[in-house]
């Protein structure tokens, strides 16, 4: 399996690492450490560095209750943060749900357009048909603000697999090629604890619609719920949730601790290949 982007055609033979670059005030990990144009340059060579096959560059926050920012605003964060990230030989994803800015995002080199919303907003499709762009296409209720309120579901794995593959089609529909659409679950996004490690648990069904599964565990709040950590204190948690996604199909890790995300999946392809000895 392979993701198609505008210059990288990514071998999805093994799990691939999405660095985060959260380039806001308020994200619910890491708002504010890397809000201005130095900070998260150096983040993003920080990232590459510590072996992130991609990096995803977002400039709104989306956590539950997140406040909206418009476009403009949202662009101004991310333009020069962008404009070196593309000069550092790894695919470079643009995290936003604004056609405005995913024009701008691919007018400037972004390779990836990672939409929460689907590209459901008007104009969201025609943005990104014709590219050339890989897509990631999140399943997401409602607005950050308000999604939480919307968690309700009767088979959450049906459901999430239902809006995914129908976006899919919307997107092929309208010009964009299979080979270039990864899914993402939205583990957190209008889903509660419960929710998500059902999600996780039936998450093969997913794996099993066609396109690569890309999944975001890191730091999220029900691995707080069930450690009792706080946000900087997941990692352990983060991790084993991410090898169990791996496990279970997903091609793609978006993570805050590169690093460690990337030894974790080299012991684990180490073990994974090994030839054990029969006893005698």
């Amino acid at each position: 399996m392979h993701w198609q982007t505008r210059r990288f055609r990514i071998d999805l033979s093994r799990p691939r690492v999405m660095g985060i670059v959260n380039v806001t005030p308020d994200s619910f990990s890491d708002g504010g450490r890397h809000d201005d144009d130095l900070a998260a340059i150096a983040h993003c060579e920080r990232l590459v560095a510590e072996g992130a096959d991609l990096l995803d560059i977002g400039g709104e926050s989306t956590r539950p209750g997140a406040p909206h920012v418009d476009a403009d605003s949202e662009w101004t964060r991310i333009e020069k943060v962008l404009a070196a990230a593309v000069t550092l030989g790894v695919p470079v994803s643009v995290d936003t749900y604004k056609p405005e800015v995913m024009r701008r995002a691919l007018e400037a080199g972004a390779d990836i357009i990672n939409d929460v919303q689907a590209l459901q907003l008007p104009g969201a499709l025609a943005a990104v048909a014709g590219s050339g762009a890989g897509v990631c296409l999140m399943h997401m209720r409602g607005e950050p603000a308000s999604m939480m309120d919307l968690a309700e579901y009767g088979d959450v794995v049906a459901e999430v697999a239902a809006f995914l593959v129908q976006r899919a089609q919307a997107a092929r529909e309208s010009g964009v090629p299979a080979e270039a659409i990864a899914l993402d679950p939205g583990y957190g996004f209008a889903k509660n604890g419960e929710h998500n490690l059902r999600l996780l648990a039936g998450q093969r069904r997913l794996a099993e619609l066609g396109y690569p599964l890309l999944v975001g565990w890191s730091r999220k709040r029900t691995l707080g719920d069930i450690t009792g950590r706080p946000v900087d204190q997941r990692l352990p948690a983060s991790l084993a949730a991410a090898l169990k996604a791996v496990s279970l199909g997903a091609k793609v890790l978006r993570v805050h601790d590169v690093a460690a995300t990337v030894d974790a999946l080299k012991v684990w392809a180490a073990i994974d290949a090994a030839t054990i000895p029969a006893t005698a």
